[in-house]
């Protein structure tokens, strides 16, 4: 590399290194992920890996963890909670999430309470009033009478 020493209006040295001919914007390789599976993935390959649950004490609300394989595009998540009974107690909607890590609090409004609760979870694009491509499904239950976290279950 050529070095060239030159003076700045304040009259202080600066050093200017140039770099070889035809070193120039040569492309560089800048890996930013040490685990070559946690690289970012394309929308098709965007996974739930985990879903979990923490039961507070009342047993009518719910925190939800998401655990998300790292993604190219922000995904959007919907998650839909029901009774033993079959009905409605709750929903949830992320729309591009940006964490592939994170919780959030649904609260159980479902007039008859039960003990256990299915969850319904979509990973799915798509553009308000385009159709979505969903491209992850997840089921999993919990149960509401014991307080506190409930095991994570991992996808098989």
């Amino acid at each position: 590399m050529n070095q060239l020493q030159t003076w700045n209006c304040w009259r202080v040295p600066v050093l200017i290194v140039r770099a070889p001919v035809g070193g120039y914007n040569l492309p560089m390789r800048i890996n930013f992920f040490d685990d070559p599976l946690e690289m970012p993935r394309p929308r098709e390959e965007v996974r739930l890996k985990q879903l979990g649950f923490f039961v507070y004490p009342e047993g009518r609300r719910v925190a939800v963890g998401f655990e998300l394989t790292p993604f190219l595009e922000k995904p959007s998540i919907e998650l839909a909670i029901t009774n033993a009974l079959g009905d409605p107690a709750g929903r949830l909607t992320v729309i591009e999430a940006l964490e592939t890590s994170f919780s959030l609090t649904v609260h159980l409004r479902d007039k008859t309470p039960t003990e256990r609760y299915d969850v319904l979870a979509l990973v799915y694009y798509g553009a308000p009033g385009e159709p979505r491509q969903v491209v992850h499904e997840l089921t999993r239950s919990f149960d509401a009478s014991r307080p506190g976290e409930q095991p994570m279950e991992s996808e098989t």
